[in-house]
Parts: C-alpha cells; structure tokens; sequence
C-alpha cells in the first residue's frame, strides 16, 4: 500500500518478492543507523576550499563517512535518504556539527587565516524547532567564533516554507553565522526568492563544472552564476573542480573559490591540519 501511495493516487501495484526484499534492506539499514550513531561508528572527513586569486585555503566543507562494521566505509549517498525517511538525519546533524566545530577549534595554532568550517544541514535540520539553540550551544561549548562557521543548504530546502526560511537565516545571520546555498543551479528557487534570502555564498554545482569547455552551455550557466552572485554581494565557490582547463575558465570568470580534487581531497583531520601548516609555510596551494 505504501508503495503504491508514494507516487501518487488513483493506480494500482501488484506484491512481488521483490518488494518485499527491498523493504527487509531498508529495514536492517535503519536499526543498522541506529546502532551506528549509538556506537559512534560515523566520522569526519575534511575537503579544503581556496582562494583563486591567492591560493590561500579560505575554508574546509566538513563530509560525514560511517564506517560500517559489514559493509566498511560507507558515503553519504549510501545512507542519508534513509536517515532523512526515518528521522534520524537531525541527530546525525547535530553530532556533524558537533564534531565539525569541535575539529575546527582544534586547528587553531596551524590556521594562520581564518578558515571557515562548512556544515551540510539538510531541511528537517533547518526547518526543526531546535537548531538555532544547538547552534548556540555548539559554539558556546567548543569556543568557536560564529563567524568562522558556515551552514550550507540546498535549493530544494529553500522552497519548503520560504517565510520560515528567512526568518531562521535571518537569525543566523545575525548571529554571525555564514549560510552558503549548496549545488545552485540544479534546484527549483526563483530568482526573486534568491534576492529575499540573507545569503553569504552560492556553491556552482558540479555538473556545470564538469563539461565546462569553452563555449558550451554549462559554461555560459557558470559565467551567469558568477555574475549574479557578484551582484548580490556574495561569493562564488564552484566545487568539483578536477583540471586544470577547468580551473582556467574559473579564474578567467572570476570566480572567489574552488572545491575539488585538483586542491585536495577529503581527508582525516589531522591530514588537513598538517596541510594548515604547508599552507602557511608555502604560501598557498600550486
């Protein structure tokens, strides 16, 4: 019955074995996330982001991993829509941001500049009841400077409750908190609303980045995102940036910041506070 409601009314859906199998998995998926966050089998990973025009490392987006005890490391992708159907993704959050601030402060003595710690929070996250306290109570707990925090959400959060949207960024904001809008250009926000949200920083997608030759559309939609950010006071970051052609048309569009392969993969904490220390010793990344 569930199956059959969930695209839609006024059809029908035969039982098959399948369905069955497919509920089982996700069934075990879930108390596996449970038993998960109870044993603390999930963890941190750390990608840096870099200025374009100074090379200097402006940030780092913090990426959860699980290790699993079966089925060994496990992406986001793995596991986050079945955190997000069963209510577990705001707890999951709570502790990313947790970690992530705690790591950040950690990092003091190598991180000469400021280096910004972005958060991933999905829309139950946002849109809960609690999240400006846990904000306030993370920051009050590990020391670290409001400004030197950054929440990154998605086009497709924003349009659930557009009011209630702005009136937490707005918040936010106020406090000191950076918000970033992840993967611009993939969702379904109207430019006017994009005026009405306090935003700091727009995210280019991947998928623009990848097929960026000279001359194709992707780079056109780039070149226009550039612009608009630029506009509109923000910062432009575009992320999955892996070539070098790719980094040329960036730095020829004037885009801030990049995120990628190229620069750095995700990696251990430690790995990135030894990259801190490199960073301040060289100057930059080359």
């Amino acid at each position: 019955m569930c199956r059959q409601k969930s695209p839609g009314r006024n059809c029908y859906r035969f039982y098959s074995a399948t369905l069955a199998e497919q509920d089982a998995l996700k069934l075990n998926l879930l108390q596996d996330l449970r038993t998960g966050l109870r044993d603390g089998q999930f963890f941190l990973e750390y990608q840096p982001q870099f200025d374009l025009k100074s090379g200097q490392m402006t940030g780092v987006e913090a990426l959860v991993r699980w290790d699993h005890p079966l089925k060994g490391r496990l992406l986001p992708g793995n596991f986050i829509a079945a955190a997000e159907d069963s209510g577990l993704i705001s707890e999951l959050g709570n502790w990313v941001l947790q970690e992530a601030c705690r790591q950040r402060c950690s990092w003091d003595k190598a991180a000469s500049d400021p280096v910004v710690m972005s958060v991933n929070v999905s829309a139950q996250q946002f849109f809960g009841s609690g999240l400006i306290d846990k904000i306030k109570e993370v920051l009050g707990t590990t020391g670290l400077p409001p400004e030197l925090l950054e929440l990154e959400l998605t086009e497709s959060s924003l349009i659930k409750d557009p009011d209630q949207c702005i009136e937490t960024m707005t918040r936010l904001r106020d406090m000191g908190v950076q918000i970033a809008l992840d993967d611009f250009g993939t969702g379904y926000s109207s430019l006017s609303a994009l005026c009405a949200f306090p935003l700091n920083k727009l995210k280019i997608d991947r998928a623009f980045v990848q097929n960026m030759d000279r001359g194709s559309r992707e780079l056109v939609i780039a070149r226009a995102i550039v612009s608009l950010g630029h506009e509109l006071g923000m910062r432009v970051i575009a992320e999955g940036v892996e070539t070098e052609s790719q980094m040329g048309h960036l730095k020829a569009l004037d885009c801030n910041d990049v995120q990628g392969f190229l620069t750095g993969r995700p990696m251990s904490g430690p790995k990135l506070e030894a990259l801190l220390e490199e960073q301040h010793r060289i100057g930059g990344f080359h």
